[in-house]
């Protein structure tokens, strides 16, 4: 475990479990910026129960067993017990190493053979309350692949908490969480203003995203204005009940590799690299 702080939060790191985030929080109150995570949680040595995990060299599922590079087909098998398709890449399952850390700044870095050779660095800052994530890939393989980028954050999600995030249009989803098509925004998914979340299942993606976005936890006395680079896309997850949603900056929609155009993926030969940031300033209410 690593521990990052400013005058304003503290943040801990566990590079092992897949170069995740394990907490971040208010210094003076001890509030959750991020779903807050108890040593159950991180007992289970999965990410996914975790603060948040960086997606690389592709974020969410992939459909038809893989999908083809210049060189050919790349096979992929499933990945995770819950979903029976490949799902958020290689990155979150693999232990990260420490680069350099500071007492407000860390870089982690992954060199990955899994499903081809990457090198993927993360550099973690805190300064004046902002949480600051840049996430770059290099190609290392010798015959180019796609690849695309995302954060996987989890944030608390309290009877006030309401969300602000622009978006033209929605990827639609069948039973299998594959996108079937692009449809205007419904009104109950629409976060042109703050909005609370709601109530019935949303697990899609949004395009044509500004890369702002705002989350208001009034329950818990802050607001996180948010800006991402890299990210043309967002992935929104509230499952209904708990006390957590999924707000993903993203390179590219869900099953890109399989969508007319590849939308938002890069070929990337040896050598080539992609890059996708994203920050959240915490600001008392």
């Amino acid at each position: 475990m690593l521990e990052l702080e400013d005058n304003l939060t503290h943040l801990t790191l566990a590079p092992a479990l897949g170069g995740s985030l394990v907490n971040w929080t208010v210094r003076s109150s001890g509030e959750p910026l991020l779903r807050p995570t108890d040593q159950q949680a991180l007992a289970t040595g999965l990410p996914g129960k975790l603060g948040c995990f960086p997606l690389a060299p592709w974020s969410n599922r992939v459909a038809e067993g893989g999908f083809d590079n210049p060189s050919g087909w790349l096979a992929l098998e499933p990945n995770s017990p819950l979903d029976p398709l490949p799902i958020h890449g290689s990155a979150w399952q693999q232990a990260w190493h420490v680069v350099s850390q500071a007492l407000d700044e860390v870089v982690l870095q992954l060199d990955s053979r899994t499903p081809f050779a990457y090198r993927a660095e993360q550099r973690v800052q805190l300064k004046d309350g902002r949480l600051s994530i840049t996430l770059r890939v290099t190609h290392l393989a010798e015959k180019a692949a796609w690849h695309g980028l995302g954060l996987h954050p989890y944030l608390p999600r309290k009877p006030g908490t309401q969300l602000q995030a622009k978006a033209g249009q929605v990827w639609m989803s069948d039973a299998s969480k594959l996108p079937t098509g692009l449809a205007a925004v419904p009104a109950e998914w629409d976060f042109q203003q703050l909005k609370s979340l709601p109530e019935a299942l949303v697990d899609n993606g949004f395009c044509q995203w500004d890369g702002r976005c705002v989350i208001q936890q009034p329950d818990l006395g802050y607001t996180l204005e948010c800006q991402a680079t890299g990210s043309d896309y967002y992935l929104l997850y509230c499952p209904p009940g708990l006390d957590f949603f999924c707000f993903e900056p993203v390179s590219h929609p869900v099953n890109a590799h399989h969508l007319p155009g590849r939308p938002g993926l890069k070929l990337l030969e040896q050598g080539q690299s992609a890059e996708l940031s994203f920050s959240l300033q915490y600001s008392s209410l």
